[in-house]
């Protein structure tokens, strides 16, 4: 069987060089989906709050539920497209998270809404590690590449915000299920195009490394439980302390398996690498920042600014679209500035949007007020996603390709976890505080809003100081010596798409 595969891999990338334009639909389709499905239920809460009665720090669960065994199991994933062929695992991966997505739209109760977001969760660890090692098999080394490879940075960042806008919409117009059941038509898709048009790829021999999975998940789902808990609890109560000491144990347990397993799913040897651990690091950090950002600025506009869901998804279009317009100018500049010249000003961009919307106040409208900062942040996220895609993969060895994507997806979705976990328990206890002292004179509206504007300023302070470390990495542990050729090729490549698209 794996000589028959291997036989018709050259048959298969012909194929999916005669159409690059399907090959490269079918890969960002599936990143999409699984990037979207963190956001497009963010302008949902709400809803869900009330029709699944759901507590205001249990709401954060439908996020961490999802994106816990997402990161977790990711490097999994990657091992299982290694062993059985990723364009099968990718398959596979996509039809459970489809079917998932089915399951978590037709939920009737806050139990069974995270059970089905845990299982998206699982299938996306296991589709997405295959998508950047697909991409790279369909398209050979040169500026086709880099080209593409500059579209999956782009559709990693700008989706997020895409999801946020659509998730409003859904919402408002039919319901907050639709967010979910939107990825069964495009699942489908995926599903049907995929043998067609992308290369198998040659299996390996080895093994599963389940108790690196094991330990590595559940250590991190103790640690964003333990910082969750305590903004309900208190940092003092015996739970969160034993989440605590149980998750640090199971991630150090993690490490320990990692460093003597004959075949890890973490390859400690990718993070040898300065710039790639940065790249690393800083996307972990800044994916915690906004992505926790985007979490308490919906609660903000639609709990005290009275947004519907609709107008809460349409007022990040600011952020959405300088997202895709930054994305697409970064590899054109590229060349003239470099790339570690342009990562800092991303991250420069994003702090100071940061740090402005998160002075914000029951007082504070719209424009400019959250709309300005949302250009700054759409802004510096554009420049910094692309960036650290392009750092994260840079001098990978062709056998580490699919642990070095799968790394690159575990930063986004363990800074997910953890920016949103950690945050939580920020806006737990400054809520907890201003509500104990209310201001005199106000009715009960008045003072909800108060309460809750406080408690997303504190948790917006948190996120600034995420990007704010975000920085430091960049200015210590990046460099140019290998990193800017690679930024470089990605510039020749986009330009030429934009030449070729003028003409």
């Amino acid at each position: 069987m794996p000589s028959s595969l291997t036989s018709r891999a050259p048959e298969r990338a012909a194929e999916s060089s005669r159409s690059p334009t399907v090959v490269l639909a079918i890969i960002l389709a599936a990143q999409a989906m699984a990037v979207v499905d963190l956001s497009v239920i963010t302008t949902a809460l709400p809803s869900m709050h009330a029709a699944l009665h759901f507590s205001p720090t249990g709401l954060s669960w439908v996020q961490n539920a999802y994106t816990l065994p997402f990161g977790g199991l990711l490097l999994l994933g990657a091992r299982a497209g290694d062993l059985l062929g990723r364009r099968r695992v990718f398959v596979a991966g996509i039809a459970l998270f489809t079917v998932a997505s089915l399951f978590a739209g037709l939920a009737e109760s806050s139990a069974w809404l995270l059970t089905a977001r845990a299982i998206q969760g699982i299938a996306a660890a296991v589709a997405v590690p295959s998508t950047l090692t697909l991409l790279m098999a369909s398209f050979p080394p040169g500026p086709h590449r880099a080209r593409a490879i500059a579209y999956y940075g782009a559709v990693a960042g700008a989706a997020s915000s895409v999801g946020i806008v659509l998730g409003g919409l859904l919402t408002s117009w039919l319901s907050w299920r639709w967010g979910l059941f939107i990825n069964v038509p495009v699942g489908a898709a995926v599903i049907a195009l995929a043998p067609r048009y992308l290369p198998e790829t040659e299996r390996t021999t080895g093994h599963f490394d389940l108790l690196g999975a094991l330990t590595g998940t559940l250590g991190m789902t103790g640690i964003v439980y333990g910082f969750v808990r305590a903004g309900s609890s208190g940092w003092s109560d015996p739970g969160t302390i034993a989440s605590f000491v149980a998750g640090a144990a199971l991630v150090g347990g993690f490490l320990l398996t990692e460093a003597r397993a004959e075949q890890p799913i973490m390859a400690l040897r990718l993070f040898a690498s300065r710039e790639r651990s940065g790249a690393y690091l800083s996307r972990l950090l800044v994916v915690g920042g906004l992505f926790s950002s985007t979490f308490f600025l919906t609660q903000f506009l639609q709990g005290v600014l009275n947004f519907s869901a609709i107008e809460a998804g349409v007022a990040f279009l600011p952020e959405t679209v300088v997202v895709f317009g930054t994305a697409q100018v970064v590899p054109k500049v590229a060349r003239r500035f470099g790339g570690t010249r342009l990562l800092i000003a991303g991250l420069l961009t994003e702090l100071a949007g940061m740090v402005r919307v998160s002075r914000l106040s029951a007082d504070t409208a719209y424009f400019p007020g959250i709309a300005i900062p949302m250009v700054l942040l759409g802004a510096g996220l554009g420049i910094a996603i692309v960036t650290l895609t392009t750092r994260g993969i840079a001098g990978v060895a062709p056998e580490d390709s699919g642990a070095a994507s799968g790394l690159l997806n575990v930063a986004q979705q363990v800074g997910a976890s953890l920016g949103l976990g950690i945050l939580t328990s920020v806006f737990a206890v400054a809520s907890t505080r201003v509500s104990a002292h209310p201001a005199a004179g106000l009715d009960a509206r008045r003072e909800a809003a108060q309460v809750l504007a406080h408690g997303v300023s504190a948790a917006l302070t948190g996120a600034a100081v995420f990007l704010g470390i975000a920085l430091v990495v960049a200015l210590v542990m990046t460099g140019r010596r290998r990193t800017e050729p690679a930024v470089a090729d990605a510039t020749e490549a986009v330009r030429h798409e934009l030449d070729t698209a003028t003409h």
